[in-house]
């Protein structure tokens, strides 16, 4: 059965994570209204992306009050939602004052309201990121949702053939990426995206955040590309929020037809790593 999915394009209020919890429940509310299972949100969309100084005070952990939060919106709503935060590291080392390790996460809540599975972005980009954050070291975070085998990376991942090629190989199905995709890299919304759901045969969900936000210019542009290469929807520069379908038929379809990952050779590739 198909998994209806709803991409949210939104920068919500950087730095105000009350009102982009009312943004993503007054989306969760159209979202479930038009059918859909699951509701993907940009990167960082709980706090905002460019905040700058303000990372190590809005950062939680996994189990935080933002996660709470969104749990009792996926519940009341009755939808799975993905949503990017910054994520202060469960090790004991943070305190009030400072938060230790932060990570630039996304976590996946279903309608129950239990957290599924959480991802820390392993490719860190630019002098913003890399300043604030540090770099997850598991490459390959999955779920299971309605039947689909749900992964998880975050923006600049994607952008590495690697790391889709290693959640292809482990079985799945339907790739999630919240995204802040800035200007004068929108090729990447426009077509490397497309490209990375045919050659590893997956659907791939790329949201991104939109409009103008510190010293960035987030383009939109978010998709639902499908395994053979088509984009099942896409959203325009704005705020927008798109659904498209990702069908298990037709993924079956196009994995059997596509011989990408039958006619690999992997004793061939040793130098790459």
């Amino acid at each position: 059965m198909p998994l209806r999915t709803a991409l949210l394009q939104s920068s919500g209020r950087p730095g105000s994570v009350a009102e982009n919890l009312k943004v993503l429940d007054e989306a969760a509310a159209q979202a479930a209204e038009a059918g859909a299972g699951l509701l993907v949100c940009p990167e960082m969309f709980l706090t905002g992306y460019a905040i700058g100084d303000d990372v190590p005070m809005l950062a939680e952990r996994a189990d935080g009050p933002g996660a709470l939060a969104v749990a009792d919106i996926a519940v009341r709503h009755g939808i799975a939602v993905l949503y990017g935060y910054p994520e202060r590291a469960d090790d004991g080392s943070g305190t009030a004052g400072d938060p230790g390790v932060v990570h630039n996460s996304a976590q996946l809540i279903d309608a129950s309201g239990q957290r599924l599975a959480n991802y820390r972005k392993t490719h860190l980009f630019g002098c913003f990121e890399q300043r604030w954050f540090t770099p997850g070291e598991e490459s390959v975070v999955q779920a299971e949702l309605d039947g689909i085998r749900i992964g998880m990376l975050i923006c600049y991942d994607v952008e590495f053939p690697e790391n889709v090629r290693a959640h292809a190989l482990a079985g799945t199905d339907l790739l999630l990426v919240p995204t802040a995709q800035m200007h004068p890299f929108q090729f990447v919304a426009e077509s490397l995206v497309p490209v990375r759901a045919f050659e590893s045969q997956m659907y791939v969900a790329y949201v991104n955040r939109t409009g103008p936000e510190g010293e960035f210019e987030f383009v939109g542009l978010s998709c639902l590309a499908a395994p053979d290469g088509t984009v099942r929807t896409r959203a325009g520069r704005g705020e927008e929020l798109v659904i498209g379908e990702v069908d298990p038929e037709l993924l079956s379809a196009s994995r059997e037809t596509n011989p990408y990952l039958r006619d690999r050779r992997p004793g061939l590739y040793g130098s790459l790593t």
